[in-house]
């Protein structure tokens, strides 16, 4: 199986270059638009301006559904202060230590957009006898605003608002030996691939054994993503970050399997079957279990939805902060899901 790693890596740069912190589509949802037409696909949207692509199967009498989350991890205006700095609220669970000195662009609901440092109250060795000991917390962080602003009027005049969507800069690059280091690779990555998979079959004149919606939702970061989805849907398969760390077998070659999050066992058969893909194509593959950790497709199950959930995806290295993975991570990946959606299993 042949996968377009040059379109896969072109695709991911695309999204993880356009901002999307929690809640804010405004400028993702026209590039998932982009790349489905692309692809020879339309895009829908349901009310949470969840973007759904639909895949006619060889069955359309079943439906299984694919989701990979757009929103990344973001934050808000706060409040400004009376010296024109500003205070922030997190969405999604931030690490704060990994984001000091970390470049910041404040989008306004008027439609301007501002950058700034994102820095701790005691920013100087030089100056802060605590500057090497402050805990790094939403309490001591401070964003400085790239404009001549002295007062909390100023910063107000400028359009900015408390409520006022943060993006991160995500610093995205490639090794020439295929590491790739970037924020957001959770859940932008997983995004990537489903589109790499679609592309295989439009490339191969495929069909999905079933019907089949890829679903990118936007609020999974705080918790409820994937609490909506279409009625007739059976599976949800959820692509999204593998773990690596001492109770894990994840690494950042391999497509990790999550068998059990912090609160959602995922469906045995289904689990058992995503296995089964993977022997199928040959990828390498591990099964894991988490326990700070949660998924769209858990959220559907919380939520009383009737459907087998499951979730696989690349591995990576310090998640929530700039993480790393490799290509063959993303292959994997990608071989997965295809065998997902055509591979006949013997019975």
């Amino acid at each position: 199986m042949k996968i377009d790693n040059t379109y896969m890596l072109r695709c991911f740069e695309e999204l993880i270059n356009t901002p999307s912190p929690v809640g804010y589509y405004a400028k993702i949802n026209p590039i998932v638009e982009k790349l489905a037409k692309e692809l020879g696909y339309e895009v829908t949207y349901d009310r949470r301006h969840t973007a759904y692509i639909e895949i006619e199967g060889k069955d359309n009498s079943k439906t299984v559904l694919i989701g990979g989350h757009l929103d990344t991890l973001g934050m808000t205006v706060r409040r400004v202060e009376k010296d024109g700095t500003i205070l922030v609220r997190q969405l999604g669970g931030l690490n704060h230590a990994s984001l000091e000195g970390e470049t910041v662009t404040i989008h306004t609901r008027c439609g301007k957009e501002y950058t700034g440092i994102y820095t701790c109250k005691s920013h100087s060795v030089h100056v802060f006898d605590d500057a090497r000991t402050l805990e790094r917390s939403i309490e001591s962080m401070m964003i400085l605003i790239d404009m001549p602003v002295k007062t909390k009027e100023d910063v107000y005049n400028l359009g900015i608002r408390n409520g006022d969507i943060i993006s991160i800069d995500p610093h995205f690059s490639v090794t020439p030996n295929g590491y790739i280091k970037s924020r957001f690779i959770d859940d932008k990555g997983a995004v990537a691939t489903i589109f790499t998979s679609l592309k295989y079959l439009v490339d191969n004149g495929l069909k999905p054994k079933y019907k089949t919606l890829l679903a990118f939702p936007h609020y999974e970061e705080i918790g409820y993503g994937g609490s909506y989805i279409p009625s007739e849907v059976e599976e949800f398969l959820a692509i999204d970050i593998g773990l690596i760390g001492p109770d894990y077998e994840g690494n950042e070659f391999s497509v990790s399997i999550c068998a059990q999050d912090a609160t959602v066992f995922y469906d045995w058969d289904l689990t058992n079957k995503l296995i089964e893909y993977a022997k199928e194509v040959e990828c390498e593959y591990v099964v894991d279990t988490y326990y700070r950790y949660g998924t769209d497709a858990g959220a559907a199950v919380k939520s009383g939805h009737n459907i087998a959930g499951a979730v696989c995806g690349m591995a990576v290295y310090n998640t929530h902060g700039v993480e790393r993975t490799n290509i063959k991570s993303f292959e994997n990946t990608t071989k997965l899901i295809i065998s997902y959606l055509i591979t006949e299993l013997k019975s």
